[in-house]
Formats: structure tokens, C-alpha cells, sequence
């Protein structure tokens, strides 16, 4: 079994990158149980802040990483929330407050737009060491449309208004086991194992 650090603190992203890693031969770490401190995302791209959060927790743990960086995009706001997805609406207070602080925001600068097409973004990043010259690096998108009244109780973030015309459901309203293979996350991921089983 590979064992890679995941370099992030969000309950919600570790609990589907484990459970998306494990049937691939990964065992994963927290970096928060190795006592890796949050990388600062400076950066105005997906990839840029994946990259960035990969080599952060690489340098801490001597260990491969691998980093996530996802969001929201929204056509008829030109992309945004996009990498300010997790602080649309600022960053005080804890995730769950802020979850339901960004969703707010969203509804209120969709109100009147006809065209409610959106999709989820995830970048995956992958360094076997901190100074790794040739990071695996892979992309998922879901599409889906944006709904102003939540629906569901699972998922995190904006999955309550992010609906699947094709399904009739909102992201939170799929089971885990279901999600994990739909997801934006799920591609990025089913990508990177197809890298990595291509250089094995």
C-alpha cells in the first residue's frame, strides 16, 4: 500500500479523498496529525494553491503529498466563487457557519439571473518530495445547475444548491458511496491513479 499525507484540514475533503484513495492502494494521513501547519493560498488559480499546499506538507513531512484545490464556479458570475469558494462571504466563524454564510451570498447574487449553470472544479496535485520536478497533476469538473433552495442533508459547502439536472437530486442529497464516484473529486482522482498506474 502507498502511503501519501493529504494536505488539508477540511473534515469534508478528507473524509471523500480517503474513502475515494483507499480501493485505488493508498493509505492516507492527515497533515494535521503530523502536525503540518496550513499553507498559505495566495494564489489566484486552482492549480497554483494545490501545487502550493502539496509542497507545503511535503516539507514538513519529508512524505509524498497530495493537495486538493476545489470550488465553485458559476458561469453568470464569471467564474467566482471559484478559489474563494471556502471565504466567499469572509473567512470568520467556523466551516459550518461559513458554509451557510457563502450559500446566502450565492442565492442573493443569482437572484434574477436566468442562467444558473455552474460546476464544481477540483485540482489534484501530487509531489513525491518537496522539490519534485514533475508533480502529477490532474482535473476533474462536475456540472450541475445552481438552485436557491438547499436540498439534502449530506455533502458540505454549496452541495445543497448544486443540483444534477441528470439526476434530479442536488449533490447533498447522494449518498457518500455515490458521490465518491460522480464527483468532481472522484475524477481527479480516477485520473491520477490512471497516471500513476501508467508510470508502475
Amino acid at each position: 500500500m502507498k502511503r501519501v499525507v493529504i494536505a488539508s484540514n477540511n473534515a469534508g475533503k478528507l473524509r471523500e479523498l480517503s474513502a475515494i484513495l483507499a480501493p485505488l492502494g493508498f493509505e492516507t494521513v492527515a497533515q494535521g496529525a503530523l502536525g503540518v501547519p496550513e499553507a498559505e493560498e495566495p494564489h489566484h488559480t486552482f492549480v497554483e494553491n494545490a501545487l502550493a499546499k502539496a509542497r507545503n506538507c511535503a516539507r514538513h513531512t519529508g512524505l509524498a503529498s497530495l493537495a486538493d484545490d476545489s470550488g465553485l464556479c458559476v458561469a453568470a458570475l464569471g467564474g467566482a466563487p471559484g478559489v474563494h469558494s471556502a471565504y466567499f462571504a469572509g473567512r470568520g466563524g467556523p466551516r459550518e457557519a461559513r458554509d451557510r454564510a457563502n450559500n446566502r451570498l450565492l442565492v442573493e447574487r443569482l437572484a434574477g439571473v436566468a442562467d444558473r449553470g455552474a460546476h464544481y472544479t477540483c485540482v489534484i496535485v501530487l509531489v513525491r518530495h518537496v522539490d519534485d520536478p514533475e508533480p502529477v497533476i490532474t482535473e476533474g469538473r462536475w456540472h450541475g445547475e445552481i438552485v436557491d433552495e438547499p436540498r439534502g442533508a449530506g455533502g458540505f459547502g454549496y452541495d445543497a444548491h448544486f443540483l444534477l439536472p441528470a439526476l434530479g437530486r442536488t449533490a447533498a442529497e447522494l449518498g457518500a458511496e455515490e458521490k465518491n464516484r460522480l464527483s468532481h473529486r472522484a475524477i481527479a482522482v480516477g485520473l491520477l491513479a490512471a497516471r500513476l498506474r501508467g508510470e508502475s
